[in-house]
């Protein structure tokens, strides 16, 4: 099966977010689903979306099976021009462990780093983001807010796009401006 990434351009957003839903859903609950994809399309309403950076995996035949949105991201009203949240990421769930969200990840990767950006910050299972070369944030000087209910420490987590480029950014994550999470 050939599998491209692109950009996700207007005539997958829908599509995007249908696989957003349906994985949250299946992994979470039905609840969750909602709730990401509602995140989803209020990141791409906001002055933090970067379009260059939604982007999505297809198959030969156009199907979206994999996606990943890097999006600006403050702490405490600072970094915005400098640091990036890679959320939300969703494989088709029949599709997982195949490598598509590693593929996916390590493209916007790549594709941040060429647009200037100096970091990535990400919440999840560290066992899926230590292979791509995050670390955790707390050690970094980047914590959880008092908001950010996290199951351990290891699953706030960022990465340097550049040597360097955490050297200055510190502060606590509330992702309150996103009425979706509040």
């Amino acid at each position: 099966m050939e599998r491209i990434i692109k950009p996700c351009s207007a005539q997958y957003k829908a599509a995007a977010l249908d696989l957003i839903e349906r994985v949250f859903t299946e992994h979470e609950n039905a609840q969750e689903g909602k709730l990401v994809r509602r995140l989803t399309e209020e990141i791409r309403s906001k002055e933090y979306y970067v379009p260059e950076l939604e982007l999505i995996m297809t198959t030969e035949a156009d199907e979206v099976i994999g996606y990943a949105m890097f999006s600006r991201f403050h702490l405490e009203g600072r970094y915005s021009d400098e640091l990036l949240l890679l959320s939300p990421v969703a494989v088709k769930t029949e599709l997982q462990r195949r490598h598509i969200s590693k593929e996916l990840i390590e493209y916007g990767l790549e594709k941040a780093r060429a647009l200037g950006y100096k970091a990535v910050l990400v919440e999840g299972d560290p066992r899926n983001y230590r292979p791509r070369g995050f670390k955790t944030a707390a050690d970094h000087g980047i914590f959880a807010g008092e908001n950010v209910h996290l199951p351990h420490i290891d699953c706030l987590m960022v990465q340097e796009l550049v040597p360097g480029g955490l050297e200055h950014i510190r502060g606590h994550v509330d992702y309150g401006f996103y009425e979706a999470l509040s």
